[in-house]
């Protein structure tokens, strides 16, 4: 788990140009309210990046602003996910999330 989006961004793509990014992770669970640079910008360079352009993004945040879902899909969301503000029913959609995503839905293979 990364705290804003520049360790994000650190994480998936390494901290300079030739740095090894860290493991790609199957998935990424993305608020678009983060500090130092918001999770809208990071699933654009996620998308922009041939290294994570394919791996799967679900934006999982609060907002319910109709121009978030739509920008959020235009950058190339998965999917868009309202979370809950109470924590069993978020625990209850994190789970459902893990379910499908990581058993059900067929990842693409790995990038060379």
């Amino acid at each position: 788990m990364v705290h804003d989006g520049a360790e994000a961004l650190e994480y998936l793509h390494g901290a300079e140009a030739g740095t090894p990014a860290s493991p790609s992770p199957a998935i990424v669970l993305l608020d678009i309210k983060l500090p130092k640079v918001d999770g809208l910008e990071v699933l654009r360079r996620i998308r922009a990046d041939p290294r994570t352009r394919l791996l799967p993004v679900v934006i999982l945040t609060g907002s319910a602003e109709e121009q978030d879902v739509l920008r959020g899909y235009g950058y190339g969301a998965n999917s868009y996910i309202r979370k809950p503000v109470d924590f069993v029913q978020f625990a209850e959609v994190v789970k459902h999330l893990g379910m499908y995503w990581l058993l059900l839905n067929e990842l693409p293979p790995p990038s060379r």
